[in-house]
């Protein structure tokens, strides 16, 4: 309710207004009553108003130095709307009201509907108002929150350790000790969910993560990051996922930070705490403190990796699953320095896979994108996961390399056949006698020959005995029957239909319009 304050010497016209305004606008305001400025004066800075009516003449203090002393004692967003009543039209009530900036002057007597529709016109315009702070507030204070997280997310990033002064001023405020977490969330088809997305999830089971953390921000890594005084609150966060049975959100926290010095290597603690959750497939939440102890690690394994690039086109999955399995020392895996096996995908990415496409060329699409992704071990859930999608590449890779291997081969063998026809058209010849001189199964060799020519035997011999044939009677020294002994045909009448077939005419016409022409 809106309070109202009447400031008039004459009781009637007090009681008056009161009941007029009470009856038109029923619990919309809350009125209190004045008979002098003075009075009235003491009434605001007791319960204040948000609307006042005042008369100009009365004793002790008027109506115009109550508006003075309000301009002086009052100031901006607090003070009241005001009304002016008064019995004279005077220009000089006039030009106080502008000085005072007065909404609306009324003369006496007061007409009902000119006073409500001042009092409808009011209330529009201080909603109007309170719509507007209220939104230039929340806007103010998200731009703060956005400042302040993005402050903190560059905290994160940089390599100084020392504070500037102004960062320190930006963060005052951080409770300590503190603890930093960051979560994420993989989808069952390894993408990854949104910062906000997270956020968003966690809120729906604990409420406002504002009421349980200092700090809310994201990482260049797009993860929502977490600084909070209790470890408990990020414990409940994986409490509760584990009761809603969420299994895609995973939590790392770091040990407790006791000073802004500290918010970047804690921030780097809960990183490497939510990647070793990447050997752990039952795990959801690390602290850092429990996988911080020394854990195993081993020598690069150069030869192995020699190996295995060497394996790759020789037909051996077996060894090369059995290779990737030492090389990747998957009985140890729960008791691996992350960054063993960050090297070795490393290792596996450029001494293995980039050298394959570099001496053989690009892969299909497909290979080149599973490569893409399998790339960043990150880019998984769980190593189970990277591990199942590196062997499935490696597998590709061998299939690819045996593709290339094998074309060449086919290429090679499908040359030979070709020149072994040409030396011998003029002979009785056959698909089964060359594919017997280039060693290929007789199915297999007509398949590839057609693959690789783009016609069966059959045509591509007829094709290639006309072709010397036409050499031949170009010459006209021959008669058409030694011609067609000469390019291996059994009889003249075959080869008459062959040509005719082929070229249209037949082999005498031919004769004839090659001489024709060259008597022209």
């Amino acid at each position: 309710m809106k309070k109202l304050l009447i400031v008039d010497d004459e009781k009637n016209i007090r009681y008056g207004l009161k009941t007029m305004i009470e009856r038109e606008f029923p619990s919309a305001y809350t009125i209190t009553m004045a008979s002098n400025g003075a009075e009235a004066l003491e009434v605001y800075k007791t319960d204040g108003a948000d609307i006042m009516i005042t008369d100009i003449r009365m004793p002790v203090m008027d109506g115009i130095t109550l508006l003075e002393r309000l301009s002086v004692e009052v100031r901006g967003e607090n003070s009241p709307a005001v009304v002016i009543l008064s019995g004279h039209d005077d220009f000089e009530y006039a030009k106080c009201a502008i000085r005072y900036r007065v909404k609306d002057y009324l003369l006496k007597p007061i007409r009902r509907d000119e006073l409500f529709e001042i009092l409808k016109q009011i209330h529009k315009e201080q909603e109007e108002q309170e719509f507007s702070a209220k939104k230039l507030e929340r806007e103010t204070e998200h731009f703060r929150k956005e400042l302040r997280s993005s402050r903190l997310r560059e905290l994160l990033q940089q390599q100084e350790v020392q504070l500037e002064r102004e960062q320190q001023e930006e963060l005052k405020g951080l409770e300590v000790p503190f603890t930093v977490g960051v979560l994420n969330y993989y989808y069952n088809d390894g993408t990854r969910m949104k910062s906000g997305e997270v956020q968003g999830l966690a809120e729906r089971m604990i409420g406002t993560l504002e009421n349980y953390f200092m700090e809310i921000t994201t990482d260049w890594d797009c993860r929502l990051v977490l600084i909070g005084s209790k470890k408990e609150d990020f414990i409940e966060l994986s409490r509760q996922a584990e009761a809603r049975d969420i299994t895609g959100l995973l939590i790392g926290i770091s040990s407790e930070g006791h000073g802004l010095n500290d918010l970047r290597s804690c921030y780097k603690e809960a990183c490497r705490a939510l990647q070793y959750t990447f050997l752990y497939p039952q795990a959801d939440f690390l602290d850092y403190e429990d996988v911080s102890q020394e854990r195993r690690d081993f020598p690069l394994p150069k030869e192995e990796l020699r190996k295995l690039l060497n394996m790759l086109g020789t037909e051996r999955e077996k060894e090369i699953k059995c290779l990737l399995s030492v090389i990747f020392q998957t009985e140890h895996l729960k008791e691996l320095d992350l960054s063993y096996l960050e090297s070795v995908g490393q290792s596996i990415n450029e001494q293995v896979l980039d050298e394959v496409f570099r001496v053989y060329g690009e892969a299909s699409v497909e290979v080149l994108k599973l490569y893409r992704t399998v790339g960043n071990m990150y880019n998984y859930r769980h190593f189970h996961d990277y591990y199942r999608a590196l062997e499935n590449l490696l597998l590709s890779v061998n299939d690819y390399i045996l593709g290339v291997r094998y074309a060449h081969t086919e290429h090679a063998d499908m040359e030979e056949a070709l020149i072994y026809i040409e030396t011998n058209y003029a002979r009785p010849l056959n698909m089964a006698m060359v594919s017997n001189h280039v060693s290929l199964n007789y199915s297999y060799f007509s398949e590839a020959f057609k693959a690789y020519t783009g016609e069966n035997f059959v045509i591509y011999l007829k094709k290639v005995r006309i072709r010397h044939a036409k050499e031949l009677l170009a010459k006209g020294c021959i008669k058409l029957a030694g011609v067609s002994e000469k390019v291996g045909f059994e009889n003249s009448k075959q080869f008459a239909r062959v040509f005719k077939e082929l070229e249209g005419i037949s082999p005498g016409d031919y004769r004839a319009k090659i001489l024709s022409e060259d008597l022209t």
